[in-house]
């Protein structure tokens, strides 16, 4: 007999795992396929900035969507624990992003000036900068403080997702690859899998940077591209940041037990996940000159992640327009983490057929 789904999801990272969640809570049945484990690309990769103002600007309806997914972490983080026991190590530490040069200081006060009024962004001069951060390099000329932005454990977040849908209800099937669809006229009805075929009233694909490969079986033309980020970590025996520190070259994100993540590279059209030396050394020579005892931290680890950019530059999250039954949530860059559960709650919204103009609105902005 064959066993029918509401919905089937196509990745297991933290986008996947966040739509399976929000389906699951609505008493949707669901199937989550990942061909590797839960969290096992791009979002084990990541840093678990909540970095609003980092890469988004106020005038962008996308910035305010990010500040909606970011402020429902609180929530999430205590859900995720009373379901599937698991924390997921939410801080709201703040961050600042730096301004090395009076040309970038200039840029960021245009930034604090159109920033919602509730983010009490603010701007730090030299001086005030380093009663904030006093170990931080005193040749910067100045930072933007965003109070409310925080950060999590990326893997984490990503197994207590898929873990809650788990308890929810929902089935998930790893290291199990998709490599076709079932098609019946203009519509999606199942996906063919290393271990069989099965069925569904609707399948959504959130494969990352792999979305790609597997909608060009439906000859899908799709704009999106890879991006290789590689990172490493350090720890440090006595606190040398408090707040998540970021520059548009590199960045330094606190976490707990005194480790520090330092990131990232950025190298397009790629899926070799390979870690280069010039890539590393070119780090550390920023994260230094930025907080310089950092020479003086104990080396952990090394890694890279391959995250999924459109020629947009924003996210696709809604229905195919070619496909009956299709839907997409891919591209969301350097922001999965960031944008994860409001991309979860849109989806959901969108299998239940409720209003969902404002999805993708922001791509014709």
């Amino acid at each position: 007999m064959v066993k029918l789904y509401d919905v089937m999801i196509v990745g297991g990272g933290v986008i996947g795992c966040s739509i399976a969640y929000q389906l699951s809570k609505r008493g949707k049945k669901v199937l989550l396929i990942e061909r590797n484990q839960l969290a096992g690309k791009a979002s084990k990769a990541a840093a678990g900035m909540l970095g609003v103002q980092t890469e988004l600007h106020g005038g962008s309806p996308l910035y305010h969507l990010a500040m909606a997914s970011r402020n429902m972490y609180s929530t999430l983080a205590e859900e995720l624990k009373e379901i599937s026991g698991m924390a997921i190590e939410y801080v709201e530490n703040g961050m600042i992003k730096l301004a090395k040069t009076e040309e970038e200081a200039k840029d960021l006060l245009e930034v604090a000036s159109i920033a919602a009024k509730e983010e009490q962004v603010e701007w730090l001069s030299p001086g005030s900068l380093s009663i904030y951060e006093p170990h931080l390099s005193k040749v910067v000329a100045g930072g933007l403080y965003i109070p409310k932005d925080g950060n999590v454990s990326a893997l984490k977040l990503t197994q207590a997702l898929g873990l809650a849908a788990s308890r929810l209800g929902a089935e998930i099937k790893e290291f199990t690859d998709v490599y076709d669809f079932i098609i019946e006229g203009s519509r999606i009805t199942g996906i063919q899998t290393t271990i069989g075929p099965f069925y569904a009233d609707e399948t959504i694909v959130a494969g990352g940077a792999w979305s790609q490969s597997l909608l060009k079986q439906l000859n899908m033309t799709f704009d999106t591209y890879p991006v290789k980020g590689e990172c490493f970590s350090v720890k440090v025996s006595r606190k040398v940041v408090e707040r998540t520190i970021f520059t548009d070259d590199c960045y330094i994100v606190p976490k707990i037990g005194g480790r520090l993540l330092i990131g990232a590279t950025e190298k397009p059209h790629t899926f070799d996940e390979t870690i280069s030396v010039d890539g590393l050394l070119n780090l550390m020579q920023l994260a230094t000159s930025i907080l310089p005892d950092l020479a003086y931290a104990e080396w952990e680890k090394a890694w890279a992640g391959i995250r999924p950019q459109t020629y947009q530059g924003f996210p696709f999250m809604g229905r195919s327009e070619e496909w009956d039954g299709l839907s997409i949530a891919t591209g969301h860059y350097r922001n999965g983490i960031l944008l994860a559960p409001i991309t979860g709650v849109m989806m959901a919204d969108v299998i239940e057929g409720k209003d969902t103009h404002s999805i993708n609105e922001y791509e014709r902005s």
